[in-house]
């Protein structure tokens, strides 16, 4: 059981926390222990130890904290700014495998996944959860992705549609794993499980589209003799 001495540090603690984001931090408790349409900003303004007033004025309403919750990790879904330039065919599979890795291991995050199961849970009483996680979650790492396949094929490195492509890649390296996750089959896979998966979808994503030139000068049949 907690001293007295104990709970002072901890108020005191939460005390120096930046405001907006104690109110943040307590939305996204609310929301995960009661559901999204069942948490009231009351509720939220209590845990956070700031008025109503306060958090209107430094957040907004429900739906707001909602998006802020959502928006603050998909600031990680962008394109990591360590990411190898797709000069060639071994920097375009590197660039996956470092894109791969860094979306595995946002999205993996048991926060993240809480999200996700929130927003299904949410479905039928409260759609703007699963819109919000959507237009801010899942569009920032495609879009991101997107410009990595448009990147290449300007360079002559792949072809077809950059929005395909990265569906494409996208798929080979999750397979069934959201899946798992969200039904809590599978554990949070382990950083040296993510990395063997991001270079397994980057080598296997390569294979699938091979250098078209090398492949018609390895291919190309011998001249005919007339």
């Amino acid at each position: 059981m907690p001293t007295a001495a104990m709970s002072r540090r901890r108020g005191a603690a939460v005390g120096e926390m930046p405001v907006r984001q104690r109110i943040l931090r307590a939305a996204f408790s609310a929301f995960m222990e009661a559901g999204y349409a069942e948490t009231s900003t009351l509720e939220i303004a209590r845990r956070a130890r700031v008025s109503k007033r306060e958090l209107y004025a430094l957040v907004g309403d429900k739906q707001e904290m909602l998006a802020a919750c959502i928006r603050e990790r998909a600031t990680r879904l962008h394109a990591p700014a360590d990411l190898p330039d797709p000069r060639d065919r071994d920097t375009l599979e590197r660039a996956l495998v470092v894109f791969g890795t860094q979306l595995l291991r946002e999205i993996t995050d048991s926060t993240v996944i809480a999200v996700f199961r929130l927003a299904i849970a949410e479905a039928v009483r409260a759609p703007e959860v699963a819109r919000a996680l959507h237009s801010l979650g899942r569009q920032t790492s495609r879009a991101a992705l997107t410009a990595i396949m448009t990147q290449a094929q300007s360079r002559g490195l792949l072809s077809g549609r950059p929005p395909e492509l990265a569906e494409q890649f996208s798929g080979l390296l999750w397979g069934d794993l959201m899946i798992s996750l969200l039904l809590r089959i599978t554990d949070t896979p382990a950083p040296r499980e993510i990395a063997r998966r991001a270079r397994s979808a980057a080598t296997a994503f390569m294979q699938l589209h091979p250098d078209t030139n090398q492949a018609t000068a390895a291919g190309a049949p011998p001249a005919r003799k007339t």
